[in-house]
């Protein structure tokens, strides 16, 4: 597998595959789902021998079948996409978001704590999304990114994102199916009595609040699997990974075995030691979807949690 020709994904017939179909080859061989199989049968972004096919013509040895990954123009663009191309350079150069990975298709970013994943309203300047679209504009590539899963505003850390289409539906079969690995790192308060443990317990929204959830019997089903780190007098380090990805997963399933997350105010946390929830997306690993290799992401602590740490535990930096 390799590029035929700047933004497009090619696979030669090997003999073991001969008598598939092209649908086959773009669906097994060249992992498109799909949803966008259908795009880019709509827009003549699927070639047999440069050729647009019939998906079901039989392909034999050496035939080359060739998707186009790049997203063409105006392709997905939501409106706050579209306004943020129109305004050209922006601030957004500016904000402070670190780059863990990257490839073609894939990027891993470590989200700076107050800053929001998305916008939310069209006018809406500093999220992530702004940051790493003038990223990719400054070198000169395609600016649509797709972030696969979500941080709260106030999380720090790891974040896989898409950078064009093709990414995104790689990266959202690996959440899907189980192989995106997320650790994180949380405070918590009062000392835990077990030194590792799994929090199993239904999450939905809280009808008395308007972004809050709560465990409920008619929740979704939500595990979360942690590992003691360390102990102060009236808090605790923990290791926190994940089998589901609930919004506050982390911070409802805490506060539920009554250990709210230090600085979370919303449901309990102690705000004299840090000034938002004491959690940061630490980790990020999964296989290849194209390759198959075993990428690991590690996103340093940011500096108000890493001090924390240190005052509380008399640890080094980590």
């Amino acid at each position: 597998m390799g590029l035929s020709k700047k933004g497009w994904l090619e696979y030669e017939v090997a003999e073991a595959d001969a008598g598939l179909t092209v649908e086959s080859i773009v669906r097994e061989k060249l992992h498109v789902s799909g949803r966008m199989l259908q795009r880019l049968t709509r827009s003549k972004g699927v070639l047999l021998n440069r050729k647009p096919p019939f998906l079901k013509r039989v392909v034999k040895a050496g035939d080359k079948v060739a998707v186009r990954v790049q997203d063409q123009p105006g392709q997905d663009a939501s409106p706050q996409q579209a306004a943020q191309r129109k305004q050209g350079k922006s601030v957004e150069a500016a904000l402070p978001v670190e780059i863990l990975y990257e490839d073609e298709h894939l990027l891993v970013a470590n989200k700076p704590a107050g800053m929001m994943v998305h916008p939310v309203k069209q006018d809406q300047h500093g999220t992530l999304v702004h940051a790493l679209a003038e990223y990719l504009r400054e070198k000169g590539e395609p600016d649509r990114v797709h972030p696969v899963h979500r941080l709260d505003k106030e999380t720090s850390g790891a974040i896989l994102v898409g950078k064009n289409s093709y990414g995104h539906q790689l990266a959202d079969r690996l959440l899907r199916d189980g192989s995106l690995h997320r650790e994180y790192l949380a405070v918590v308060c009062g000392r835990l009595e077990e030194a590792n443990g799994t929090i199993s317990a239904p999450i939905g929204r809280d009808p008395r609040h308007p972004t809050r959830r709560k465990v409920t019997e008619r929740g979704e089903e939500a595990v979360t699997h942690y590992e003691l780190e360390a102990s102060s007098a009236d808090t605790s380090l923990v290791r926190v990974w994940l089998e589901t990805g609930r919004t506050h997963q982390i911070r409802v399933h805490f506060r539920h075995i009554g250990h709210p997350l230090a600085g979370d105010g919303m449901y309990g946390g102690r705000r004299d030691l840090l000034r938002r929830q004491a959690l940061h997306a630490s980790k990020l690993s999964f296989p290849h979807p194209i390759t198959g290799q075993e990428i690991v992401c590690e996103a340093p602590l940011p500096d108000d949690m890493n001090e924390m740490i240190k005052r509380e535990y008399n640890l080094a930096n980590r």
